[in-house]
């Protein structure tokens, strides 16, 4: 398991991140689609990456909106994993 990253190791991982920001413990984004099933589409490819890192996100699905919520729930924050499945999400949207 990974140890919850410094506040200076996070604002760096942030700036290589533009589209992530904090909210409370967690890295959040919140991706727009045009239509519902490209959203789908998008969860179902995020899902396979969860399930290769084994680190899996809390993921909200709003018609074309999906929002995807990272941290590391057995330490309590945000942790190299989450920063890696960020990454991993960013190669795929952007």
């Amino acid at each position: 398991m990974s140890d919850l990253l410094e506040e200076n190791e996070l604002a760096t991982a942030l700036k290589k991140l533009p589209e992530w920001e904090m909210e409370g413990k967690a890295m959040t984004r919140t991706i727009e689609f045009e239509e519902f099933t490209e959203a789908i589409d998008f969860v179902n490819v995020l899902a396979e990456v969860a399930e290769e890192a084994q680190h899996h996100p809390d993921i909200d699905i709003r018609y074309l909106k999906v929002t995807v919520m990272l941290t590391t729930h057995e330490v309590g924050g945000v942790t190299d994993a989450d920063v890696e499945i960020a990454q991993r999400i960013a190669n795929l949207v952007d």
